[in-house]
């Protein structure tokens, strides 16, 4: 038998996995998380889970696999005998998925099968969520989207997390298993990774402010997105593990901006004219772009309990607050200062 409180997760170190892990060692589990072999080690956004002065024994283990080796999956799943699967890893940038987009089939698409494959050759009982993503909704076909809204997918990346949801639903409906969807909408925070536009654009903004860049080079303004705190996404999908049946869920706010937005707001916020640094490169457009997503998480706040609380102004301050740190300034100094300068 499996220990209720121990947890698998794929994706470990990427910004979801870290603040799944963080959510679950809070809640006393004993997690495990799968990581690939490389010759630099990936490990930043989860070190300081490492460092607890109040634990005796850590609680934290990696493992070497990958999402495109299923006898790694296959045997890591059945020596560490967790109760809980969660799979976050993949090839997730979508304008990288028109570049590689055979790797991003095999990791999103094909790699969720293999792990339901995995699963599926445990004799005890493993509760499995599915990362899942508002871009399968592409080209959308009715605003908001819910659960019940048809996908039609606009990217290598958006068309293997289809496939990956279809086979959960297979797997569920097939052979019973306890297996969720979680259909997460943009989700942001100070450990997103820089070629993301919100990290990319609060960055900027430190950087200009300290006089190492001169212009942001962005691409779709008008791009529109509904987007949340990912710790507060994290939240949402433990609660689904924790339901008596599987299901599929939208994670979302319910609100939709725009890039444009995204940039007034940053810039703003030191006031600073983003217009004067803002340029558009061609190389940043998407081949097929998906204009606009809105996520209806109706179904979550009443099956779940859960609904979204920090809201997009209040989610770009938290992320630049943490880049200006790192950049060496003081937020106190230049946030809502009037400043319309750059620091030399």
């Amino acid at each position: 038998m499996s220990d209720p409180r121990k947890a698998l997760i794929t994706g470990i170190t990427g910004q979801d996995g870290s603040y799944l892990a963080e959510l679950l060692l809070e809640k006393g589990y004993e997690v495990h998380g799968l990581i690939r072999r490389s010759s630099s080690f990936n490990t930043g956004r989860i070190d300081h889970l490492y460092r607890d002065p109040h634990e005796a024994e850590t609680r934290l283990f990696l493992h070497y696999a990958d999402l495109t080796d299923s006898s790694s999956l296959i045997g890591h799943l059945h020596r560490i005998k967790p109760a809980e699967v969660y799979n976050l890893g993949a090839q997730s940038h979508v304008k990288v998925s028109f570049e590689m987009p055979e790797f991003t089939a095999e990791t999103a698409g094909m790699g969720t099968l293999r792990m339901l494959e995995a699963v599926r050759t445990a004799d005890w009982p493993i509760r499995f969520y599915q990362a899942g993503s508002s871009e399968m909704y592409g080209k959308v076909l009715e605003s908001p989207q819910s659960e019940r809204t048809p996908f039609n997918p606009r990217s290598p990346y958006a068309i293997a997390k289809v496939f990956a949801h279809f086979m959960v639903v297979d797997y569920r409906e097939a052979y019973g298993l306890h297996a969720s969807n979680g259909l997460l909408f943009n989700h942001e925070s100070p450990r997103r990774g820089g070629t993301f536009v919100t990290r990319k654009v609060t960055r900027g903004v430190a950087a200009i402010l300290k006089g190492e860049q001169e212009h942001l080079f962005l691409g779709n303004l008008e791009a529109k997105r509904d987007w949340g705190y990912a710790k507060e996404y994290a939240e949402a999908m433990w609660l689904m593990l924790q339901q008596p049946e599987p299901d599929d869920y939208v994670i979302a706010t319910g609100e939709m901006h725009s890039v444009r937005e995204l940039c007034e707001v940053a810039f703003g916020l030191v006031g600073l004219d983003w217009e004067r640094y803002v340029r558009v490169d061609a190389k940043y457009l998407r081949p097929t772009e998906v204009e606009e997503l809105c996520g209806d998480a109706s179904k979550a706040k009443r099956v779940l309990g859960w609904q979204a609380h920090v809201r997009f102004a209040e989610l770009i301050g938290i992320m630049l607050e943490h880049d200006l740190r790192e950049a060496g300034i003081d937020p106190e100094r230049v946030v809502g200062a009037g400043h319309d300068g750059v620091q030399r």
